[in-house]
């Protein structure tokens, strides 16, 4: 046997030596203290050190109802008390079949079967299972290969991972599954064609799925994943009839559409399901984050009666399932975060501020260094250039030294935890906890105004 453990005060020391953080350069803490976030209360963060800071990210697009929520923590606690664990591997629990209930209510059309995960990645990585094996439950064997969009994350395994439009995080796991195909995005700023014209753009757009499907080969193509907002490069929304553009070429050529709401579903765009607010019916909805505000982990591919009904007949049966999946205590977490969210209104009140937010942001677009403001609901992302008049980008080296070593860290210094990123061209990413309000966007602003004018010095 070792030693007994030592308790240690000095956690940032603890974290480096023994916590392996995620998407982190582990060096950069080998001499520089690791941020330990220690509680919540609404729109704040404080640290080990007493400091407060904005949560200008809702932990990672996570806790719209904001930070201690002590009656979320109540449920769970009350749940794990009567049921704290059972799989839902040929068995049911009461909280999974109310959440299955009240997700399928919630949802657009005929979705109504609800397959749980642990998180988002594992539903992008059930759609795509469930959609290639639709295919052979309906005699077509050849189906398999999907059609995502550049510069979109779609979660790390192995098959999400594939899906995913980003190069460099794919690069070192590979070879990735076969069959992972890319069209263009809807990043109307840096548009190669329309860029006047949003409409006509986003049938450009869309009329690239159709023209990939064909080169593929219909018969080989199993499904289209899109994201309602593309979160990686900063927030695409979609193009005015892009969507319903898509659900056309889909339809016409027997491919499943996944809408990716991991990060858009649940009041991040001011309804329950993103699809609504542009006005489509996917086949398979994939959701996780938002579900319990982050209160406990949960996922969940939504999935059309359409597309369940062979996996319901005879012996056919989805050979696939997490341990975790519909966990009691998250699915009872879920269902008292949806409770909250009616109680509160949280969708309504996204949708009566979201342009204030946008109006709010839009004030940085006299900064040299702000290129493009865009987003939607509470989810934005503020492009940064070297020159606005050309939309010159920064080279890999400023990025480097702008964005990672000096944005970044002062936007936290400064009191504004959030996202600066360079998958795609360098952003800064914005997604408060769906309570925010004026006062928060007012917040935001003047931080990230300091930052960027200060930054502008360095380049």
């Amino acid at each position: 046997m070792g030693n007994p453990i030592a308790v240690s005060k000095d956690l940032s020391k603890t974290a480096y030596d023994h916590l392996w953080m995620h998407f982190t350069r582990m060096s950069s803490y080998e001499n520089t203290p690791v941020p330990t976030i220690v509680r919540g209360e609404g729109t704040y963060i404080y640290d080990d050190q007493g400091r407060k800071y904005l949560d200008g990210l809702a932990g990672l697009f996570v806790v719209q109802a904001g930070h201690g929520r002590r009656e979320l923590a109540e449920v769970a606690a009350r749940q794990a008390a009567d049921l704290a664990f059972f799989p839902i591997w040929s068995y049911a629990h009461p909280a999974a079949v109310e959440l299955a209930e009240r997700l399928a209510h919630h949802a657009p059309g005929d979705l109504n079967k609800v397959f749980f995960t642990t998180g988002g990645g594992e539903a992008v990585e059930t759609a795509w299972k469930l959609a290639k094996q639709y295919h052979k439950l309906t005699g077509n064997h050849t189906k398999y290969k999907v059609i995502s969009r550049a510069v979109a994350y779609h979660g790390t395994p192995q098959g999400a991972l594939s899906i995913t439009g980003l190069p460099a995080l794919k690069a070192p796991f590979e070879p990735l599954v076969p069959g992972a195909h890319k069209v263009p995005n809807t990043n109307i700023y840096r548009a190669p064609i329309h860029g006047d014209d949003p409409e006509a753009f986003g049938r450009w757009a869309a009329d690239q799925i159709e023209q990939e499907i064909l080169f593929e080969g219909p018969e080989t193509v199993a499904a289209v994943f899109l994201e309602p907002v593309q979160n990686a490069g900063g927030c695409f929304p979609p193009p005015p009839g892009y969507f319903q553009r898509v659900r056309e070429i889909c339809d016409r050529y027997g491919v499943l559409l996944v809408s990716d709401e991991v990060i858009c579903a649940f009041g991040r765009l001011g309804t329950m399901f993103a699809c609504d607010k542009f006005g489509y019916v996917p086949d398979i909805i994939t959701c996780a984050k938002g579900m319990t505000s982050g209160y406990s982990p949960i996922g969940a591919a939504v999935v059309s009666d359409r597309i369940a009904e062979p996996f319901y007949k005879g012996d056919n049966t989805f050979l696939h399932g997490y341990t975790f999946g519909g966990h009691p205590v998250s699915a009872a977490v879920a269902l008292a975060n949806l409770d909250l969210f009616e109680r509160e209104g949280l969708n309504q009140h996204v949708l009566d501020n979201e342009s204030a937010f946008l109006t709010t942001l839009r004030k940085l677009h006299d900064l040299p260094i702000v290129g493009d403001v865009r987003g939607n609901g509470f989810f934005y992302g503020i492009e940064l250039v070297k020159d606005k008049a050309t939309k010159e980008s920064f080279t890999d080296e400023e990025s480097e030294r702008v964005l990672y070593g000096f944005v970044s860290k002062k936007l936290f210094e400064y009191g504004l935890y959030c996202r600066a990123d360079d998958r795609g061209d360098p952003v800064i990413q914005l997604s408060p906890p769906l309570i925010a309000d004026q006062s928060t966007f007012d917040e935001i602003e003047s931080i990230v105004r300091q930052v960027l004018t200060e930054a502008w010095t360095k380049i």
